[in-house]
């Protein structure tokens, strides 16, 4: 597989500067790239292909998210994690919406960075745990959340649980789709099912129940 060739963007020199020096020194990767807004990241992978985009979540005179919703569709081989001191549960929902693959809080150590950063070039998603746990533990406190029948994922068929884990992590059902060799009609067929059953009306819900459920691995939530 080679370097894990990285793209990173964030608008504040002095940490955009220590973390492609603190990543490079780590041997299994090649930061090609560091550049201070989001918009630089696409004319950037037209060129050199990178597996992973690591940039912040709001940066100056342009949208982050938006971008990551670009590079989901026109980079489907690059994987987007987020790096960042914002640990706002909104910002977390917000970019596993836009189909991110990682939410890394600044605080973070130089190895959960490291342990991040492969996760998510082997296809995993990983959040920062404080987070995770914020989250989780917003979620059961919800009314919605808690009145979710403890047994209700054994109503599902191993397909669209499958169809379930992708859709949460972020991928669209083209890629879900192609992944599971299936015709996309297929997949829209599951989702509809999978959501009817669930009771769940959008993307957000869906990463919730999947949370819940350990559908998306939790790592070490409290």
């Amino acid at each position: 597989m080679g370097q894990i060739k990285i793209i990173l963007a964030d608008p504040h020199p002095l940490f955009r500067e220590g973390a492609r020096l603190l990543i490079s020194q780590n041997p299994d990767f090649d930061v090609i790239a560091a550049v201070d807004g989001a918009d630089a990241i696409p004319p950037l992978l037209d060129v050199t292909p990178a597996r992973i985009v690591l940039m912040d979540a709001v940066m100056p005179a342009c949208s982050p998210m938006q971008t990551a919703r670009l590079i989901r569709r026109q980079y489907p081989a690059t994987r987007v994690a987020i790096l960042t001191a914002y640990d706002d549960e909104d910002y977390l929902i917000e970019a596993l919406d836009a189909g991110v693959s990682g939410y890394i809080l600044k605080e973070s150590s130089p190895a959960d960075l490291t342990n991040a950063l492969v996760e998510i070039d082997h296809g995993g998603t990983w959040v920062s745990p404080r987070m995770l746990s914020r989250l989780v533990h917003d979620y059961r406190s919800r009314s919605g959340m808690m009145a979710l029948p403890q047994t209700r994922s054994a109503s599902l068929t191993p397909r669209e649980k499958e169809v379930l884990k992708l859709l949460a992590e972020g991928y669209r059902v083209k890629d879900v789709a192609n992944t599971l060799k299936l015709s996309a009609k297929t997949i829209e067929a599951h989702k509809f099912n999978l959501m009817r059953k669930l009771n769940i009306h959008n993307k957000a819900q869906l990463v919730q129940y999947a949370f819940q459920k350990k559908i998306i691995p939790l790592h070490s939530v409290a």
